[in-house]
Formats: structure tokens, C-alpha cells, sequence
């Protein structure tokens, strides 16, 4: 009996090669490096693909490439010579026979360091690549970007909207948001740069914490608090924290990788764009109101300022509950 068991061992111990061979799940990696700066307007690129044991002899893949590339085949290496940038163009993997239901992991190191990695599942048999990072795109992108994030961010101008309400004077007014800016784009930049960073939860409870603080000393009209006597104080206290807020939305729509300082330097940028917008519109409006408004300004203001400090409230809590 316990030879028959031995042998039966043995046996399985022999077959576990063989099995794992038949299930060997390795991917298909394609590897495209991009040779350098384009010679008499001809993008040159290296592909070298690694087949795992698992596909047959003959049923090796093979490449389906734009119509703007010409190829040549060196070995296991196929070098491309091409009349365009591959950077936008579509590349497919084709079988003679049929699909063996393998991933494939495709790699694209390009001449200006931009690196791209993808892995396609077996039912994908082509990836488009992205496009090139541009300079100019990347401005025009990250500077509309930062508009609508500010312009879309309630808690931020709420807090903005209390800013108006406490600092008075213009030159006062001028001093607090600059603060305010100066505050949040120096933790933006540390932020997004990695030197430092924060729980983006705690952060955002804070940002709403901030408004209900203000809102409440608005609410209070006592001239001779901190907040009143100094307001770009706490300006560039909470705008800190605010900047980490900016950051983590950043963080989210992500940053391109040789473009870094232009895409940060032009989110900051249109973020202050869209402060100015609000502030001279907020500025505007209470002109306006001063001078026709049938109720008077200070009723105005005393709604707008419970207004605010009820929804700072909420979202205080809100945003603490979620912990």
C-alpha cells in the first residue's frame, strides 16, 4: 500500500512541470523605445517582443503597425522607420491562427522620457498611444483646468466670499487675498512636488471648519478679534491647508511627466485666474446692491453670512463623519 502511495507521489511530482508549462501565464511584452530626435523628418523606434513558451511555433503573433512606418527585422528586434510620431498611432497584435488567450504587456520609453506601460487583456488585441506631451496643450489645458476647479469649488469661495466680508477696505481686501494666494500655492507646489503631504479627509474637514470660522466671525462683528484686526493672517493660515485641498484635485486629474512644471505653474495660474473672476464679480455685485437695493446691505450680508456659516456647519460634519 505505501508503495503504491510512493509511487503515485512520484509520478504527480513529474507531471507538476508539465503542468505548470501548460498553464504557464506569462503575458506577451512588447518593448518600443524610441531612438532619438527625428533625421530628415523619419521617427526611428526599436520593438523587441518576448514570447512566452506557452504560444506554438506556428502560431507566433505578429505586429500590426501604422501605415506610416516602414520595418525591418533584425534578429528578435524590429527597428521602425517611420513618417509620423507613433504617439497617437494605433498598434495591433495579430495571430496566425487563432487567439491564445494571453495578456500582453506593452511598454513605450519615448526619446523626450516619457515612459507608458499598458497591459491589455486577451480580448484586446490593439492599444492607441497617447499623444505626445506639448507644452502649449499642456498650458491651455491646466489653465482652464485650475479656472474651473475654482470656479467650481463651493467651499473655496465660500471662504473667499467670508474674506470679502471681513477685510473692509480695498487695500485691505488686496492684502488678504494675496496672502490667501501666496499660502495655498506654496502648499499646492510642496504638495504636488511630494515634499510634503496630509490625509486629504482631514484636510477637506478643515477647509470647511475655516468658512464656519469666519462665517461666525463676520456673524459676531467684533472689530477687535484677530480675524478682524488681521484678516491676511488668517488668510494665509487656512490658505495653507486650502492649498493642500487644490493639491489633492490635481493629484486626481494627474500631471504629465516632462511637463511638470508648466502643467503646476498653469493649474496655479488659472486657480488664481478664477479667484480674480469671483472676487471682482462678488465686489461688483455688492456695489451694486449698496447703491439700489430696496432692502438694505447689511440685511444682505446677514443672510449671506448665516447662509454661509449653516452650510460650513454641514459640511464640517459631513466631512468629519467620514473619517
Amino acid at each position: 500500500m505505501l508503495r503504491n502511495i510512493s509511487k503515485l507521489l512520484l509520478t504527480l511530482i513529474l507531471l507538476i512541470p508539465g503542468l505548470l508549462y501548460a498553464h504557464d501565464a506569462r503575458p506577451l511584452s512588447l518593448q518600443i523605445r524610441e531612438l532619438g530626435d527625428p533625421v530628415s523628418q523619419q521617427y526611428r523606434y526599436t520593438l523587441r517582443m518576448q514570447i512566452p513558451p506557452s504560444i506554438e511555433m506556428d502560431n507566433k503573433p505578429f505586429l500590426v503597425l501604422p501605415e506610416v512606418c516602414q520595418h525591418e527585422r533584425f534578429g528578435l528586434i524590429i527597428q521602425l522607420s517611420c513618417s509620423a510620431p507613433l504617439t497617437g498611432q494605433t498598434i495591433g497584435i495579430g495571430y496566425p491562427k487563432f487567439n491564445p488567450s494571453i495578456t500582453t504587456l506593452i511598454r513605450v520609453n519615448l526619446h523626450s522620457g516619457e515612459t507608458y506601460q499598458t497591459l491589455l487583456s486577451p480580448s484586446e488585441s490593439s492599444w492607441k498611444l497617447p499623444s505626445a506631451e506639448n507644452a502649449t496643450a499642456i498650458i491651455s489645458e491646466y489653465t482652464t483646468l485650475g479656472i474651473r476647479h475654482i470656479l467650481a469649488g463651493w467651499d473655496h469661495l465660500l471662504f473667499l466670499l467670508c474674506l470679502l466680508m471681513i477685510s473692509g477696505t480695498v487695500k485691505r481686501t488686496l492684502i488678504t487675498i494675496s496672502g490667501f494666494t501666496l499660502a495655498h500655492s506654496l502648499t499646492l507646489i510642496l504638495t504636488t512636488l511630494k515634499v510634503i503631504s496630509l490625509p486629504v479627509a482631514p484636510v477637506e474637514a478643515v477647509i470647511a471648519l475655516s468658512i464656519l470660522f469666519l462665517a461666525t466671525e463676520v456673524a459676531r462683528g467684533e472689530k477687535k478679534s484677530l480675524a478682524w484686526r488681521y484678516p491676511v493672517a488668517v488668510s494665509t493660515a487656512f490658505g495653507l491647508i486650502h492649498g493642500f485641498g487644490f493639491a489633492s484635485v490635481l493629484k486626481e486629474i494627474g500631471l504629465p511627466q516632462t511637463e511638470l512644471t508648466t502643467a503646476l505653474l498653469f493649474f496655479n495660474i488659472g486657480v488664481e485666474i478664477g479667484q480674480v473672476i469671483f472676487v471682482l464679480t462678488v465686489v461688483s455685485l455688492f456695489a451694486l446692491l449698496r447703491s439700489r437695493s430696496f432692502i438694505p446691505f447689511a440685511r444682505v450680508q446677514q443672510l449671506l453670512i448665516y447662509g454661509c456659516g449653516s452650510l460650513a456647519a454641514f459640511w464640517t460634519l459631513q466631512r468629519i463623519t467620514s473619517f
